[in-house]
């Protein structure tokens, strides 16, 4: 069957779920690669106080996507196609054997440092569900300044928008959203305004690192970020890696173009489960699910079979 894999991004993490993971030996492996890699146990990544800096965030949602994405494929599994959401495309690119681990490390931990310093308070996303891309994108005119800057970010679905940008700026978008029949506004809980042009500094750093780094043509396909398009290339995962925090994501088109390419089955990666519920909710005839502890064999049986 083939099997899409799919990591999500920040905001998907909670505390221990570098504890939580499939008992397998490719996991151990990996987080000891990792931990090797860090000078820190990566194990101690996912608790409760190290999960309030972005850095913390999106090294530990590196490590679990890339070890349970080992694991199903020491088990046999060679995904048809991977795609991870903001953070996620690392991950991705990993297990596409585009990138080396520890290269991606570096850039992961490079990305989350610039962030966390570049915008430590006041900028974060927000959701708005139920209006369509078009509509908010009027509210975001409207509403955006250069004293509360506010952008479309992520087009998680056809009606489920993401916007990032200040704190003020946001409410203030969120309140229009409101009250011209949003089902839901709020802020989210990523404190950096991830996927804007107020990261471009960060994106032209990504670059540089990418230009100094191995990058290969991925031996599966890998779906970019920002134009939602299969890519095939070392210089295609380079520039959807280096770009992607700096521009939208579109993961609706994202998952509809490996569901036109032959996708038959969409996995989500720990931890969470709201890629699996996009997935259900927005394409027609596609499998979907999340790998956990309890279902991982019986996936692996589906997959195989």
């Amino acid at each position: 069957m083939n099997t899409g894999l799919l990591f999500p991004g920040q905001g998907s993490q909670r505390p221990q779920m570098l504890h939580d993971l499939v008992q397998h030996p490719a996991v151990d492996e990996t987080l000891a690669e990792i931990s090797e890699a860090l000078g820190i146990d990566a194990r101690t990544l996912d608790s409760a106080d190290a999960l309030r800096s972005p850095v913390s965030v999106q090294l530990a949602l590196f490590a679990v996507g890339v070890s349970t994405a080992r694991a199903l494929q020491r088990s046999g599994v060679r995904p048809f196609a991977v795609a991870g959401l903001s953070i996620g495309a690392f991950s991705a690119a990993v297990v596409a054997e585009a990138i080396e681990l520890s290269d991606a490390i570096r850039l992961v931990r490079s990305r989350a440092e610039q962030m966390e310093h570049m915008y430590p308070t006041g900028y974060g996303l927000a959701a708005i569900v139920g209006l369509s891309e078009a509509h908010v994108n009027r509210l975001v005119i409207s509403v955006n300044t250069t004293e509360h800057p506010v952008f479309v970010g992520n087009i998680n679905a056809p009606l489920q928008i993401v916007i990032a940008g200040s704190i003020e700026g946001m409410k203030a978008v969120l309140a229009k959203a409101l009250l011209q029949g949003a089902r839901k506004a709020e802020l989210l809980d990523v404190p950096v305004p991830s996927h804007c042009p107020l990261l471009q500094p960060i994106a032209d750093s990504l670059r540089k690192q990418l230009e100094a780094i191995s990058v290969q043509d991925p031996k599966v396909i890998y779906i970019s970020n920002v134009n939602a398009r299969a890519v095939r290339t070392a210089k295609g995962i380079a520039k959807d890696l280096a770009d992607n925090i700096a521009h939208g994501v579109r993961w609706h088109d994202a998952t509809s173009i490996a569901q036109e390419l032959g996708c038959e089955l969409l996995l989500q990666l720990p931890p969470g489960h709201t890629l699996r519920d996009l997935a259900q909710e927005n394409l027609s005839n596609i499998k979907a699910n999340v790998i956990t502890p309890d279902n991982f064999d019986k996936l692996l049986h589906l997959v195989l079979s």
